[in-house]
């Protein structure tokens, strides 16, 4: 049996997806995405799977998937996919990543100007080529090229959602050994930025060759880069970038302090230090004189020799929580145990995988209170959106979910599309009676701002809008935000005690850090909501979490924390 991670299997159907897309094969793409998006979100390892021979039990993989699925476990390839990549220039694939060009357009690209990887794109684009294609034109042309330099910008990052669970796993079996005193991931991942670049681990042991043999022949890695006995570095699954470091137990703290950044939050810092005439350095924190170690072994005891409050991490960034924490006012930060439910799921009535009984059994395995079902609306058929009808169906669904089950509360909703005028897709006398309707946008991302900023606030006037769904629609390392003023949306919603949806997908994290910042100013409500399209997709709320802290948000600014009876009242 091959090593081969949940993440790597939903590669190799991403892949075929794709494949099939070039092809101009209808429907299987969709299916094999399907299947791809929940195995590479799964809670356990999908070898668990294998060996109980319950593949078909993961929602999406039928029959033929399943197949497929044992041929990777049992052999680390696939003969099917490696047929279809035959049919096509490897680089073609690559192409693929760049926003706004479909498949179609690619191959036409492909035939007609025998383009076939990103360089050959560029050069055709400076080169004014491809404005001369039919369907082509001079602004198609330039968004070619700026999608490109977005798309190089994006290869060196990796997001948070998809890599988190990859370094905790590498640091619970670090911290299984004997040898290992101290463990903790630093730098940016524990920052929990949305992106990041490489994972950085430091760790105080009694044997630090026994300790870098371990990691080093870890399964995860696929090469080793450098290995010594302080420093190694590794590259994992995703070419993902591993450094472990072996730190003295009476330089853990600074180390753990310095490795963990920002680069402008330690230089404030360090210039603290340096007006007390003391140094600060990842070996500890020094008096310059005597060069006696006022500090090192513990990081609380840096930032309080400082005279500073204890800065957690998310908040190390540089915008003014070192000036918050000398006054003592930092925030007291949103805890994932202060979430008392999920407000936007989805179900098999649209494109999630799960019931909506089997979505309340997880949330209440989770310790929540209630659960928002928030399906898609009709005008998303992409999205297998519900008519009308279905959703009055849906809710009597809930309500016999509600029978049956005791401790959580199943709240109905919907997830409607606001169209390019501010209106939404499903009629008032539908919305009046769900308990939730989450406002989005899915369409016309290239609109102005004043546009994109009129069409919220539009559809806010519907009196019965009680969120809005990812409010600048950005989707990480594939599509920026659209152009929105927050403020006015903000403010607007603050007049009509309207939540701001902060939307913990992987992708989304939107709102974002800063736009929770911008949104304390405000007397309005965040709901951090997972929109999960399977069961294992509500993990994702610790991301919502954390991008919440990263904001300065406190558990009173959060509608999700409230206990059901108060959340009553405010929806």
């Amino acid at each position: 049996m091959s090593h081969v991670s949940n993440k790597k299997i939903a590669n190799f159907l991403f892949e075929i997806a794709d494949l099939l897309e070039l092809k101009g094969v209808q429907f299987k793409p969709r299916a094999y995405r399907n299947a791809a998006q929940n195995i590479s979100t799964l809670s356990k390892d999908i070898k668990t799977y294998y060996q109980e021979k319950k593949l078909q039990d993961i929602e999406g993989v039928g029959e033929s998937i399943a197949e497929k699925v044992e041929e990777i476990i049992e052999t680390g390839e696939l003969e099917y996919l490696n047929e279809l990549r035959k049919k096509f220039p490897e680089t073609l694939q690559e192409m693929m990543k760049i926003q706004g060009l479909g498949p179609k357009s690619l191959m036409k690209l492909y035939e007609e100007l025998g383009i076939k990887s990103v360089d050959e794109l560029e050069k055709a684009a400076k080169s004014e080529q491809i404005r001369e294609i039919e369907g082509f034109g001079e602004t198609s042309e330039q968004n070619i090229l700026e999608n490109i330099q977005r798309y190089r910008k994006y290869q060196e990052r990796f997001l948070l959602g998809y890599i988190l669970p990859i370094a905790k796993d590498i640091e619970k079996q670090l911290s299984n050994l004997n040898e290992v005193e101290r463990i903790n991931l630093a730098g940016s991942i524990r920052r929990r930025k949305e992106t990041i670049g490489d994972v950085d681990i430091l760790v105080v042991s009694t044997d630090s060759d026994k300790v870098m043999d371990f990691f080093t022949n870890l399964d995860q890695v696929e090469k080793v880069v450098s290995k010594g006995t302080t420093k190694s570095t590794v590259i994992a699954q995703e070419n993902l970038h591993i450094d472990l470091r072996v730190i003295e137990e009476e330089s853990f703290g600074s180390a753990l302090q310095y490795f963990t950044g920002s680069k402008s939050h330690n230089i404030k810092l360090r210039k603290i230090a340096l007006d007390n005439d003391w140094k600060l350095s990842e070996y500890g924190l020094i008096d310059k004189h005597t060069n006696e170690k006022i500090a090192g072994e513990n990081e609380k005891d840096i930032y309080e020799k400082l005279g500073l409050d204890y800065i957690q991490p998310e908040l190390r960034e540089d915008r003014g929580e070192i000036e918050a924490a000398l006054k003592g006012n930092l925030p007291n930060l949103i805890k994932m145990e202060d979430i008392k439910g999920d407000l936007h799921v989805h179900t098999k009535w649209s494109e999630g995988s799960h019931t909506v009984e089997e979505m309340a059994i997880e949330a209440k395995n989770l310790g929540y209170k209630y659960l928002g079902i928030c399906d898609h609306a009709k005008i998303l058929q992409i999205a297998k959106g519900m008519s009308d009808k279905e959703i009055r169906e849906q809710m009597k669904e809930i309500e016999k979910v509600n029978d049956k089950l005791d401790g959580i509360t199943v709240l109905s909703g919907i997830e409607a599309n606001i169209d390019s005028d501010g209106k939404l897709d499903v009629k008032k006398e539908v919305l009046k009676d769900l308990d939730i309707v989450v406002a989005s946008i899915h369409s016309g991302f290239k609109s102005s701002e004043k546009e994109m900023t009129n069409r919220i606030i539009t559809a806010m006037q519907n009196d019965y809008v009680t969120i809005i769904g990812h409010p600048t629609g950005r989707k990480l390392n594939k599509r920026e935000p659209y152009e929105v003023n927050l403020t006015k949306i903000f403010e607007e919603a603050e007049k009509k005690g309207i939540f701001i949806e902060l939307n913990s997908f992987p992708e989304r994290l939107d709102l974002t850090d800063l736009g929770c910042l911008n949104a304390r100013d405000y007397d309005l409500f965040i709901s951090i909501n997972t929109d999960s399209h399977s069961k294992d997709q509500l993990r994702f709320m610790e991301l919502g979490v954390s991008t919440a802290r990263r904001g300065w948000l406190e558990k009173k600014n959060v509608a999700n924390t409230k206990n059901f009876n108060e959340l009553k009242k405010l929806l």
